[in-house]
């Protein structure tokens, strides 16, 4: 009798759960399938996955993935039945992402990118189960002038010694190792490549565009661009892109493919777009340029229309809105927070 036929749900693992993509990730998979959610906290937050505690399809492990674990030998998730049952898929996001911390985290991205691409791809193998690696665009490496969107068989030009090189060269590294997995072991590993993510839960303060602009607006403080009035990028909203995260793992496609919006969004007119939604009286002003806030490529998005039937459908104005909606509401969260502790006598 086959697996299939004793349990009715697969257990499935998101490494990296915690964080803005990953929880949403979470929030889709445990309809249908067991989910572990691993994350060390390093960028993600338990505010994230707070709602999900509760349903018993679900299990948080508090884990950095750089270091082994055995599943089997975790109390919490004896429910899972993982002797009998094993694994059956296996998403990786757990990869530090903060440009404004991102000079603290170089070596972390270093080891998740290669000691943890290992500890999670050597379960994939265990357990032979299916795995996506979630990669960036950014092993493209610097928009090109001469053509801006980019296809999945370009093969990149990237600084190895840049001094953001820990994350892109790391996350070419991770594709090398999940492409020499399948190969060697005969493993289901797959590649998806995304572009600029945006929606609800992003952090604010954290050096991404969409977030702190609309914080700013929200507070009527100015809305600092990195740059000039020319940097423009493209923007996708987590639910498409989860839409093809979901699609992909039921192909046997490995990838890579590429998801995002192949939209270039002027950046100053995303900040005008967002002072008109919020009402905001702020001002936009200009910046140096950070490290990690660039103008990165256009997807190319032939290949998710054409293997996966994908293609972006929430507009920017929709998208925005939704996003503002949130973030209105976790900034209330968090003054009453500060209001509560403010006047606490502990």
């Amino acid at each position: 009798m086959s697996k299939k036929a004793i349990f009715d749900k697969k257990n499935v693992l998101v490494t990296g759960g915690a964080g803005f993509l990953g929880s949403h990730l979470c929030d889709e998979l445990v309809k249908t399938c067991k989910v572990i959610c691993v994350d060390n906290f390093s960028t993600g937050d338990e505010k994230n996955i707070d709602h999900l505690l509760a349903n018993p399809n679900f299990e948080f492990v508090r884990h950095d993935i750089t270091e082994p674990i055995v599943l089997e030998d975790l109390p919490e998730l004896q429910k899972f039945k993982i002797e009998f049952q094993g694994i059956q898929e296996i998403y990786n996001l757990a990869c530090p992402n903060s440009p404004v911390n991102f000079g603290k985290n170089k070596v972390s991205n270093l080891l998740a990118n290669s000691l943890g691409m290992k500890n999670m791809l050597d379960l994939a193998v265990k357990y032979k189960a299916k795995f996506m690696q979630f990669s960036s665009s950014v092993v493209y490496g610097p928009r090109r002038r001469e053509n801006p969107r980019i296809a999945e068989d370009d093969i990149g030009k990237v600084d190895i010694l840049s001094s953001r090189s820990s994350y892109d060269e790391g996350k070419r590294f991770a594709e090398t190792m999940a492409k020499n997995y399948r190969d060697v072991y005969g493993i289901d590993t797959k590649i998806i490549r995304l572009f600029r993510i945006y929606g609800p839960r992003m952090k604010l303060d954290e050096g991404n565009l969409v977030p702190d602009f609309i914080s700013n607006a929200l507070d009527n403080k100015p809305i600092k661009i990195p740059g000039n009035e020319k940097f423009s990028s493209a923007f996708c909203y987590v639910k498409d892109a989860l839409d093809a995260v979901l699609k992909m793992m039921e192909t046997d496609s490995p990838g890579p493919i590429n998801i995002g919006s192949d939209l270039d969004v002027n950046i100053t007119a995303l900040a005008e777009k967002v002072i008109a939604l919020t009402e905001s009286k702020s001002e936009i002003v200009y910046e140096d340029e950070m490290l990690f806030l660039t103008s990165l490529c256009l997807p190319d998005i032939t290949r998710a229309r054409n293997e996966l039937g994908w293609m972006p459908i929430m507009t920017l104005g929709k998208g925005l809105e939704r996003t503002i909606d949130d973030l209105r509401a976790s900034k209330g969260l968090l003054r009453v927070e500060h209001s509560i502790l403010g006047n606490s006598n502990y």
